[in-house]
């Protein structure tokens, strides 16, 4: 059987669900694994993100916590607010307290990718905060480490991004993200996915 990789997201302008779409396909190109991309719920009203100018949500089907257990594997992808992961984000996981008191996403994988306004608005906080969330689920958090290679030593142009996991910078709402930020997403994709993959298959 496949080894299920979900791909949770939430994404206002579109940063981070493009950054998810480039996972999907790194995490599908390893054989044996299914993935999929899911959005968390909205927490915000349709008047309000029209003041915004926020997009309509794209097609992708909403989650619920109850979902994530059916995953061998999660990557949760979201934008910064000051330095941390999102409202959004933040009250999704705050609804996964039934999974925590049954231990449903004990000893699973799970990474992390992010957007950020700046260079310093929280490409290394963003991660490094989120991964409470992570621990107290006694998950396994798989980071990128430097294993994109030598593109993670980028000087001559900008580059978001971490050992910690994918990342772009979406400055006033009008940068996307750049090639080697997708490749770097792409790898985190394929590279995740193999190790959810020899977990799945460890523990069968």
């Amino acid at each position: 059987m496949a080894a299920k990789v979900y791909i949770v997201y939430y994404s206002m302008y579109g940063h981070v669900a493009k950054l998810a779409e480039e996972i999907q396909k790194g995490a599908s190109s390893i054989e044996g694994v299914e993935a999929k991309l899911w959005q968390v719920p909205e927490t915000l009203s349709e008047e309000v993100l029209g003041k915004m100018g926020a997009p309509s949500k794209t097609e992708v089907p909403v989650i619920t916590p109850n979902d994530l257990a059916e995953a061998d594997g999660i990557l949760f992808g979201f934008p910064t607010r000051f330095g941390m992961m999102c409202a959004q984000m933040k009250a999704f996981f705050d609804a996964t307290g039934g999974l925590w008191r049954e231990q449903k996403l004990t000893g699973k994988p799970a990474g992390i990718f992010y957007s950020t306004g700046t260079q310093g608005g929280g490409q290394e906080t963003t991660p490094l905060t989120a991964i409470t969330q992570l621990t107290h689920h006694g998950m396994l958090f798989v980071p990128v480490g430097y294993t994109f290679g030598a593109k993670m030593f980028e000087m001559e142009n900008v580059k978001a991004g971490s050992p910690y996991g994918s990342g772009t910078f979406a400055g006033d709402g009008t940068r996307w993200p750049t090639t080697v930020e997708l490749e770097q997403a792409f790898h985190q994709g394929q590279y995740f996915s193999g190790i959810a993959k020899k977990l799945k298959s460890s523990s069968a």
